[in-house]
């Protein structure tokens, strides 16, 4: 009897009160969904994260007296620069590339689309070098420190400085997501403290009655906290089919060129799956201590 009171009574205040519902609803699923797109920018950044530092390798350019004097490294002091780098824990390979090779990939790969510049690139300008591949990216300074000075080496080019431009763009995203959904739950938790405060006003008289007659303070205030609480919970819900619809509509077709060269890590089924229960979590979470509060200090009879 209790249970079906309270249950009319929840349905009735959302339909009495059904534009503010509305507006709650939406305010509710707007501001999960900016804060579960944060979520999934970073996931993406992470394995995208993984997926770099996997691939990213250190250039150890040689110096031309030592290219000039040796060039196919055979000698010191390349040979013993060569020797000392292999022997660092945490090298997984190294590879020499004369001046030849240098040459080659700078016209087929990395000007390839650039015939002009291709066209001024001259083999004896170009250096020698070591790439090094790491099985432990967190060993690079190591290897960067002890040989950025040593012997023949001309200079070093670390690829993480890039891989970290490109995650700040990511970062970016993350924190313009962040930031515009703590605004929109500023916003939530007014709407939803006004929302509390309409439905118990409307509702004073039978409130009024029902402490007359015994009923104790959580029987009356219960149905309040259930109206808030199931508006954001429809707010959640559709805060996750709105995600669903991003990596659908803008995750898989916006980025679909660098999904398939490896470039970002692709965002699965299973990412929006993970952030779900937060958000409703969240949703659930925050309506009910905005209520409880709301109908604590503003509803006091």
């Amino acid at each position: 009897m209790r249970a079906s009171f309270i249950l009319s009574e929840v349905l009735n205040g959302l339909r009495r009160n059904v534009t503010m519902t509305v507006a709650m609803i939406i305010t509710t699923a707007i501001t999960l969904g900016m804060f579960g797109a944060g979520l999934l920018v970073v996931q993406m950044a992470d394995k995208t994260q993984d997926i770099f530092l996997d691939r990213v390798e250190m250039q150890i350019f040689i110096s031309d007296p030592v290219t000039d004097a040796d060039p196919d490294c055979k000698s010191a002091p390349c040979a013993t620069l060569r020797t000392d780098i292999e022997g660092i824990t945490g090298v997984e390979s190294v590879q020499y590339i004369n001046r030849a090779q240098a040459y080659r990939d700078a016209t087929t790969k990395t000007f390839a689309n650039n015939p002009d510049i291709a066209a001024l690139v001259r083999e004896d300008t170009l250096p020698a070098s070591f790439k090094v591949r790491m099985s432990d990216p967190d060993q690079f300074g190591v290897v960067l420190d002890t040989f950025r000075t040593a012997d023949g080496v001309d200079s070093v080019l670390d690829q993480r400085e890039l891989v970290k431009r490109i995650f700040s763009v990511l970062d970016g995203a993350r924190n313009a997501a962040f930031a515009i959904a703590l605004v929109l739950v500023f916003a939530a938790v007014l709407l939803i403290a006004n929302t509390v405060q309409v439905a118990a006003y409307t509702r004073r008289t039978e409130v009024g009655i029902m402490r007359l007659v015994g009923a104790t303070r959580w029987y009356t205030q219960l149905p309040f906290l259930l109206e808030a609480v199931i508006a954001t919970a429809v707010g959640s819900v559709l805060a996750i089919a709105g995600l669903f619809g991003a990596k659908a509509l803008f995750f898989d077709r916006a980025l679909q060129d660098l999904y398939g060269v490896n470039i970002l890590a692709k965002i699965g089924v299973s990412d929006v799956l993970f952030v779900a229960p937060w958000l409703i979590i969240i949703g659930v979470g925050l309506s009910s201590i905005t209520a409880y509060a709301t109908l604590r200090f503003y509803v006091r009879e």
